[in-house]
């Protein structure tokens, strides 16, 4: 378990230093061989997880946003011991230095990372020690956003708590006026060794607005996709949305999730009336109650080196995380696209290894943001994909704007 977790070693201290430091040289030979690329991956090795497809290490990134691959101090302790257990080793070897020891503290957020075969390990040692060199110079606002990143994993993978993705529609000539709202939900039950994923989805409309039909924005509240909607007068409409919130912060950590959070944010507090208090940056470790924001604006951002503070829209980053979308601006469908956003990248690999899985070879030595081809950002000419001739693609490969 995380929480069990005391310290890190980070793995390339494990190779070169641990074993370079054992007083016994017949030592050496026996640590080598269990820490191998092979031997480190393979089913049997002993700190192989039983259902897990490989070695699970831990990815750590420190306060300067560094990533670093670790192993924990648990897992080091156990690799001492089975050694000995194993009389491959006359005693205990002794544990590192502690000067090699990380704490817990020493890290902005850390989470499990785990390698199936000897290319995925060796490949994200490579890009781990890439990005860190590319991200010397990066702006402050990327590491933010990148740590941020991280954290929402490591709490999704925890499976606690209620994650609610919220949309609320106002009409486009009185934003006073709220029109719908829409949520979709996910929690767990059941205890650590067992979780029970549930879910939710719904649309409420307010009845006396229903006739005020928006001019500038396309007004889909008459298509929720998920279930049906439900016609409520502003009273019990106001209500309802108060007690949901008030449900869920009640049992535990309730994450409401967002894109580009601000005005749905207002409206919950201002007219709504119905949330006081959360936190808009989360806590180092997985916590047990309280509200936090999680905005799926800022963990795209990050997922594709945006360090502008350009943000993009809900339609835009869905279709890029290879996500089909239809009838938008219905509070419900909104609310159901952005939690299948934030669920694509939150249970993802770690955000550098995720982009370059979704987008491989798309950014440079010198600048981590993904370069996205024009068809990909244009939803007409990302419809033509399958048509587009051979020529045109390779043509918007060398523009480089």
């Amino acid at each position: 378990m995380l929480d069990a977790i005391t310290g890190f070693y980070r793995f390339t201290d494990i190779w070169f230093e641990w074993c370079q430091s054992l007083p016994n040289p017949n030592d050496v030979g026996p640590l080598k061989a269990l820490i191998g690329w092979d031997s480190i991956v393979h089913p049997d090795h002993p700190l192989h997880k039983e259902g897990v497809d490989g070695i699970e290490l831990f990815l750590g990134t420190f306060p300067n946003g560094e990533m670093r691959l670790l192993f924990s101090s648990k897992q080091v302790e156990y690799l001492r011991y089975w050694l000995h257990a194993m009389k491959l080793t006359e005693s205990l070897i002794p544990i590192p230095s502690s000067e090699y020891l990380l704490q817990a503290k020493d890290l902005i957020n850390y989470s499990p990372a785990v390698y199936k075969d000897v290319p995925s390990l060796k490949k994200a040692v490579k890009s781990i020690d890439k990005n860190n060199k590319r991200l010397k110079n990066a702006p402050s606002l990327l590491t933010t956003l990148r740590n941020t990143f991280e954290k929402i994993r490591l709490f999704w993978d925890a499976k606690v708590g209620t994650w609610m993705s919220i949309d609320i529609e106002s009409w486009d000539r009185d934003h006073t006026m709220l029109t719908e709202f829409g949520w979709s939900l996910v929690r767990w039950d059941g205890d650590s060794s067992a979780r029970n994923e549930i879910t939710e989805d719904g649309h409420l409309i307010v009845k006396e607005y229903r006739n005020y039909r928006n001019t500038y924005v396309a007004d889909n509240r008459g298509n929720f996709s998920f279930g049906e909607s439900e016609v409520i007068d502003k009273k019990a409409f106001r209500q309802r949305v108060r007690d949901m919130i008030a449900t869920h912060r009640a049992s535990g950590p309730l994450f409401l999730v967002f894109h580009d959070y601000k005005q749905d944010i207002k409206y919950l507090r201002e007219q709504l009336q119905a949330l006081s208090d959360f936190d808009s940056l989360l806590p180092d470790q997985v916590p047990s109650e309280g509200v936090y924001v999680i905005d799926t604006s800022d963990m795209f951002a990050a997922l594709e080196g945006e360090s502008g503070g350009n943000k993009r829209s809900l339609e835009r980053a869905c279709r890029l995380l290879q996500i089909p979308v239809d009838y938008l601006h219905n509070a419900g469908n909104d609310a159901h696209f952005t939690m299948l956003a934030m669920r694509s990248m939150a249970s993802g690999d770690p955000v550098d290894v995720q982009r370059e899985k979704r987008w491989p070879n798309r950014t440079t030595s010198l600048n981590p943001k993904v370069h996205f081809k024009t068809w990909e950002e244009d939803s007409d000419m990302s419809d033509m994909e399958g048509i587009m001739s051979a020529d045109a693609h390779a043509h918007d490969e060398e523009d480089p704007s």
